[in-house]
């Protein structure tokens, strides 16, 4: 592998790395309805484990109010038993062929819990930037060993690095500012 495949390849799995945060950041509740509560609940489909955004249509037409219609109204007991066994904590109103979820505000002390679950989740991902980092530093030690790259491009290949390392660790940093913001102000 040459050393720019191994710094493309580095920077890939760092651009994933702030996917799955990003992702992970929406299932975070904050005071108002979001449909990332929900969205990636797994439901029992015809013995399936599905994900709710492909059975039904979601929506949170008001700030504390999730609204979820299915595709097909048999699933909708199957789709209360999901929410009411999951960690969300709030009770499903089935509303004719809709399921209706009221998202009460927060406590303080929650809010302060969630909080901190969204910097433990930004801590988590900055581990596995910095340890792609150490890979891709690794790779490049190697290249430069067996004389496939010189010292000044082992140099110059380590600055990069530590560059597109420094992008990541911002963004997840804004990530979880932006995150607890949220869940603070509403």
């Amino acid at each position: 592998m040459s050393s720019n495949q191994a710094f493309t390849e580095s920077e890939t799995k760092m651009k994933k790395a702030v996917e799955v945060l990003h992702d992970e950041m929406k299932t975070i509740r904050s005071g108002r309805a979001s449909t990332g509560l929900v969205e990636n609940l797994k439901v029992d489909f015809y013995g399936t484990p599905t994900p709710l955004k492909q059975m039904a249509t979601l929506a949170a037409p008001q700030g504390d109010v999730i609204v979820i219609k299915p595709f097909d109204p048999s699933s909708l007991k199957d789709i209360e038993k999901a929410i009411k066994s999951s960690d969300l904590s709030i009770a499903p109103i089935i509303d004719g062929k809709m399921v209706r979820l009221n998202v009460p505000p927060l406590s303080e002390e929650r809010r302060k819990q969630l909080v901190n679950q969204a910097k433990q989740s930004g801590e988590q991902s900055k581990v596995t930037i910095r340890n792609i980092r150490r890979d891709g530093i690794k790779q490049f030690e190697k290249q430069e060993k067996d004389s496939l790259i010189t010292e000044d491009e082992l140099e110059k290949l380590k600055k990069q690095i530590d560059d597109i390392t420094k992008i990541y660790i911002d963004k997840i940093d804004e990530m979880v500012k932006h995150k607890s913001d949220e869940i603070l102000d509403n």
